[in-house]
């Protein structure tokens, strides 16, 4: 008889033990697996096969304590494990369920992780990263040194995207509370922080010479990737070009859809409590988003080329999917894998660098101010090099009055030079 789960054979999820003379090993394999998963089952009884052999004896409530005493004898640190005994016309099982992400787990001091149905023993000076994957040192479990946060932005997004708030218990909600204090993750979706994110663009192929830098930041880190996309995608200028029979094709400098993708997974899977921030490098022939942070440890480059989703900071990544930023699939590398293939990227211990190329060498045309006031020449330029200014941003740029700055941009939009994409808050200005 085989065991009652769907294709029941040895995986990285699942483990059998013949007999109860295993139950080291099998804890081993709990540990192995909570180091990859998070989660681990493992039943005792059943053969490496699938079949239902059961345990020998008087296997009843004396036994389940028995597993549950050991499990906490060398398992570390302690979890609170879920133990089943199980009955197959008389064959009895012992199911073992096991939860928990405090990264790394320990059997009787060793250290392994699952693969395939194996556990392959983990290298100590790569221990450090694996911490890293764990809930000990998530946004979540790090309480914030600055406890004078406030969050209109964030709630902003969420009555924008139709989503209730319960004033009483939305930090609670949201998981932005830590013993009743601020954590790192409110502190990043405040209205006011220190994370900057920033864009650059250079003249040519090389970091040789910086021709503009923008930073998006000291905000709710939601707007400053939202600034920092809008400001990218209005670079993307669109080419003509005439083909046979004097037909018009119309060819996109690069493709939006596989840069927003690259974006919002760094910005949501870098590793923000190493305090840098993602960014974003222009070149004549590219762009770089760049985001902190490797590989989580254990999850393979196949697994993230083909979609499997391994979130490194789970409450933003909820968060971000609540607010349909972001996909929570693990679509996003697909697209991008599609588009440019898997030499877009490359995944380092430290980092990751996603490359988008130009489809043709960008004009960077300059724009035509014939017949423009120097005031007028000033706002114009202010809005070229940060298309998501406010009329505020740009008085305190420019040094003109906010009263005569939207003057200006009526007059500009009444000529066609510039005209507004998306919302008041979160769109941009493109120029013509």
């Amino acid at each position: 008889m085989k065991l009652n789960i769907v294709n029941p054979i040895e995986t990285e999820f699942y483990e059998f033990k013949t007999s109860l003379s295993e139950l080291d090993k099998g804890i081993e394999t709990i540990a192995a697996m909570l180091n990859k998963h998070g989660k681990a089952e493992v039943f005792f009884g059943v053969s490496n096969e699938g079949d239902v052999i059961g345990l020998k004896g008087q296997i009843g409530a004396e036994t389940i304590k028995k597993v549950e005493v050991r499990i906490s004898e060398i398992l570390k640190p302690s979890i609170v494990p879920t133990i089943i005994l199980e009955d197959y016309e008389g064959k009895k099982i012992i199911h073992v369920l096991a939860k928990g992400n405090r990264k790394p787990y320990s059997s009787s001091g060793d250290y392994r992780i699952r693969v395939g149905s194996s556990n392959k023993k983990i290298d100590p000076d790569l221990l450090g990263e694996l911490f890293f994957d764990s809930e000990r040192s998530s946004l979540e479990s790090i309480e914030s040194l600055n406890q004078d946060l406030s969050f209109n932005m964030l709630k902003y997004y969420f009555v924008k995207n139709g989503l209730t708030i319960n004033q009483s218990n939305f930090l609670s909600n949201e998981g932005l509370l830590l013993n009743g204090k601020y954590n790192m993750l409110a502190y990043l979706l405040s209205d006011n922080n220190d994370a900057s994110i920033k864009v650059v663009r250079f003249a040519g192929r090389d970091k040789t010479k910086m021709i503009m830098r923008n930073e998006y930041g000291y905000k709710c880190i939601i707007s400053a990737m939202i600034e920092a996309n809008n400001y990218v995608l209005s670079l993307n200028e669109t080419r003509v070009d005439i083909e046979s029979g004097m037909e018009r094709k119309e060819v996109k400098l690069f493709d939006s859809h596989a840069f927003e993708e690259a974006w919002t997974n760094a910005c949501v899977h870098n590793k923000w409590i190493k305090n840098i921030p993602p960014a974003i490098y222009i070149y004549d022939d590219r762009i770089e988003i760049i985001s902190t942070g490797g590989l989580p440890y254990g999850y393979t480059k196949e697994e993230f080329y083909s979609g499997i989703s391994h979130p490194i900071n789970i409450g933003l990544f909820k968060i971000m999917g609540q607010l349909n930023i972001i996909e929570q699939t693990g679509h996003g590398n697909i697209v991008i894998v599609d588009k440019y293939g898997k030499d877009a990227f490359k995944i380092e211990d430290n980092y990751i660098i996603v490359t988008i190329p130009f489809a043709f060498t960008p004009s960077m045309k300059q724009i035509d101010t014939v017949g423009l006031s120097d005031t007028t020449i000033k706002v114009l330029m202010a809005l070229k090099n940060n298309p998501t200014f406010t009329q505020k941003e740009l008085s305190e740029i420019t040094g003109i009055g906010t009263t005569r700055i939207g003057t200006i941009i009526n007059e500009l939009k009444e000529k066609g030079i510039v005209e507004r994409v998306g919302s008041k808050k979160t769109g941009y200005w493109k120029i013509n």
